[in-house]
Parts: structure tokens; C-alpha cells; sequence
């Protein structure tokens, strides 16, 4: 079994689940997009049940490299910013996570990862806003705000200058709780 071939099948469902859902896993748009024939896919991942696991052990891995960048900024903008531009896909995979959660793997797999990045994420933030708050209140800040955040990403606006305008915006909110 070639790694490479396993590699670009992956690849391709990661980016098309971010883009589109599960709905836009289909076998023969798939295969015209990695172009490698349709039999190469079961060979490889047996079903779309099978192939689906395979994308979430994915994400669950691009979370722990998210957050190993996480750790390392000192900084909202620009360090913070950088790191999520860069993993554009991986933000609007667990997006879709999000809103088709009602899929107990989704689920599993969205608190798994939100676990993973948002606990670095969450240190890197209240370091950088300098907020002077009780832990439950910003636990339930950081949640509302992560809530509004994947409620508004899409393909388009997860780029520099929307980012840093977002997370001015949430700084300035922020900073009237402490």
C-alpha cells in the first residue's frame, strides 16, 4: 500500500469535509480530484465509514500540531493569528465538526480536539487580553467567544486582516468584564 496514494486520499477528504461537509464525500469526485482511479480508494480505506475514522485521527493529529504553535506565541496578533491562518483547513474541518455534531464520532472527535488546541489557545489569550478574572469567568468567556468565532469563519474571511480585526474586537469586549 502506498503512503503516498493513502496520504493524497486523506488530504483530499480532509480539505473537501472542511469545505463541504460529509455530504461532499463522494467516491468518484474524490478520486477526479487526487486522480487515481475509484478502486484505489477501497483498496485503501474499505468504505466511507472506514475512510471517514481515517480523517478524524487526522484532525485529532493536526490539533496537537496546532497547538504545539499555540504554546509557542507570545501573541494574539500577530504570532496567534499566523498559526490559525496557516491552518485554515484544519479550522473550518472542526467547524464542520461543530455544526454536525448530532454524529456521535463528530462529536467525539470536536471534544477531543477542542480539548487539544483550546486549552493553548486559551493560556496564549489570557496572557495576551491581560485580563484579570476568575477561572469559571473565563471558561465562559473563552466558550462564548469560541462559540461567536466558528459561528462566523468561513474560506473567505479567515485571513489576516479579518483575524486581527476579530480579535480586536473581542479584546475590546473582554477588557469591559475585568
Amino acid at each position: 500500500m502506498s503512503t503516498t496514494t493513502h496520504d493524497n486520499w486523506i488530504k483530499a477528504g480532509y480539505e473537501t469535509f472542511a469545505r463541504t461537509g460529509q455530504s461532499g464525500l463522494k467516491i468518484e469526485p474524490l478520486a477526479k480530484k487526487v486522480g487515481i482511479s475509484k478502486s484505489s480508494f477501497y483498496h485503501h480505506f474499505v468504505d466511507l465509514e472506514v475512510f471517514m475514522k481515517c480523517l478524524l485521527d487526522h484532525h485529532l493529529a493536526q490539533s496537537y500540531i496546532i497547538a504545539d504553535k499555540e504554546q509557542k506565541a507570545n501573541t494574539i496578533d500577530p504570532e496567534l493569528i499566523q498559526v490559525l491562518v496557516e491552518h485554515k483547513i484544519d479550522l473550518l474541518f472542526n467547524r464542520q465538526l461543530r455544526i454536525h455534531k448530532n454524529v456521535q464520532a463528530f462529536e467525539q472527535t470536536l471534544v477531543q480536539s477542542s480539548k487539544i488546541v483550546g486549552d493553548a489557545f486559551k493560556m496564549a489569550w489570557v496572557r495576551d487580553l491581560n485580563l484579570h478574572l476568575t477561572q469559571p469567568q473565563t471558561e465562559g468567556l473563552f466558550t462564548l467567544a469560541l462559540e461567536n468565532f466558528y459561528l462566523q469563519i468561513n474560506e473567505d474571511n479567515l485571513n489576516n486582516k479579518w483575524l486581527s480585526e476579530y480579535f480586536y474586537s473581542l479584546k475590546k469586549t473582554a477588557s469591559k468584564f475585568s
